[in-house]
């Protein structure tokens, strides 16, 4: 029980940023983890399709948190129509042109 107290659940919404940002690093961070461990090849089958899976869940919930991010940016720009869109010009592409 105080697992469930300690760690808050990672599809929870909350009304600012932080929450979802944060679950996001740690997820990728998490994913990370587990990329390093079955490229190692020290470890079992067994734990190594734990881990697998563990990982396939976590890119889901990670593609899952872009999707709403993306999402979410979509909605900001289209309350503004009157703003034009542009590409993004890297400082080098100033610089040379």
């Amino acid at each position: 029980m105080s697992k469930a107290k300690s760690e808050p659940a990672p599809n929870t919404e909350a009304d600012t940023d932080a929450p979802p940002l944060a679950a996001f690093e740690s997820s990728v961070a998490e994913l990370e983890s587990l990329v390093e461990s079955l490229e190692a090849g020290d470890i079992s089958l067994e734990q190594a399709l734990a881990k697998f899976e563990r990982g396939v869940t976590l890119a889901r919930q990670c593609q899952t948190m872009l999707k709403s991010a993306e999402l979410r940016v979509d909605q900001l720009v289209g309350q503004a129509p009157d703003e034009r869109i542009e590409a993004f010009a890297r400082p080098e592409d100033d610089a040379a042109g």
